[in-house]
C-alpha cells in the first residue's frame, strides 16, 4: 500500500512515517509540505494522510481535487483540530485522525484500508533473462532482488538473473507479506532470512540461507518495518 504524508510541519511528517513503519504492507512513497506539492505526488498512491491547516491551499481544498479523480487515493485527515470533522467527511474523507496520532487508532484505519483494496493476483512466476532468451522462475525461489540501474537482478539459492523490471515494479508485483524493501536497492524474501543481528545503532543485518550466505544491511528507516514483519518485537 503506497502512502503519501502531507503536513507543513516536518516533525509531524516524521512521526507519522515512523508509526506507519510498523505496518509491513504500507510504504511511504513521498512527503509534501503543501497541498500543491501533494497534488504533484499523488498519482499512484493508495492513500494520502493529509493535514488540514497548511500554508496556501488547505487540506480540504486538496481533498476536493483528489476526489475528482476517478482512481484517486483514499484521504485520511490527520489534524490537531477536531472542528474540521464535518467538513472532512463532506469531501468524502476515508477517516479522520487527531494528533497526536494513537497507534491503535491508526492500526484500525490501516486494516480498513486493506479491506478497501482489491486483492491482487500474485504472479507465481517471474520472467528473467537467461541463455539469450526468457526464463520463468517461481517467486519462492527468489532470495533477494538487487536494483541494477533501471533493471534489477534476481538472486536465487546459487544463481542470479537479470530482470527488465525495476525494483519498484517487482515490489508492487510480489506479495508484501513476504517480500520487504529493506533498503532503496534491496528487496528481500523474508522466508529466506536465516538470522538477524544488530549492525550498530538501530540498524539490522540479515543473513540469508542462500549458497553464499549473503548478508544485507537494513536501512535505519526500514528497521521498524522489518522487525514487525519478522515479529522480532
Amino acid at each position: 500500500m503506497k502512502a503519501l504524508v502531507v503536513d507543513d510541519e516536518a516533525p509531524a511528517r516524521s512521526e507519522l512515517r515512523h508509526l506507519l513503519g510498523a505496518h509491513a504492507d504500507v510504504t511511504v512513497v513521498g512527503e509534501a509540505a503543501t497541498a500543491a506539492d501533494a497534488l504533484a505526488l499523488v498519482d499512484g498512491c493508495d492513500v494520502v494522510f493529509l493535514d488540514v491547516e497548511m500554508p496556501g491551499a488547505s487540506g480540504l481544498d486538496a481533498a476536493r481535487l483528489v476526489g475528482d479523480r476517478s482512481d484517486g487515493p483514499a484521504v485520511v485527515f490527520v489534524t490537531a483540530h477536531a472542528g474540521y470533522a464535518v467538513d472532512a467527511f463532506a469531501v468524502e474523507a476515508f477517516d479522520y485522525l487527531l494528533k497526536p496520532v494513537d497507534p491503535e487508532r491508526l492500526r484500525r484505519v490501516v486494516e480498513r484500508l486493506r479491506e478497501r483494496r482489491p486483492a491482487p493476483s500474485e504472479p507465481r512466476r517471474i520472467p528473467v533473462v537467461a541463455g539469450g532468451g526468457t526464463q520463468l522462475i517461481d517467486q519462492e525461489q527468489v532470495h533477494y532482488v538487487h536494483a541494477e540501474g533501471d533493471y534489477s537482478r534476481i538472486h536465487t539459492y546459487d544463481r542470479s538473473y537479470l530482470s527488465t523490471a525495476s525494483l519498484g515494479e517487482l515490489e508492487e508485483l510480489l506479495p508484501a507479506d513476504r517480500f520487504v524493501r529493506i533498503h532503496r536497492s534491496y528487496l528481500v524474501n523474508l522466508a529466506k532470512v536465516a538470522s538477524v543481528r544488530p549492525a550498530g545503532g538501530d540498524r539490522l543485518r540479515l543473513a540469508l540461507d542462500d549458497a553464499a550466505r549473503t548478508e544485507l544491511d537494513v536501512a535505519r528507516r526500514q528497521a521498524a518495518r522489518v522487525r514487525s514483519a519478522l515479529k522480532l518485537g
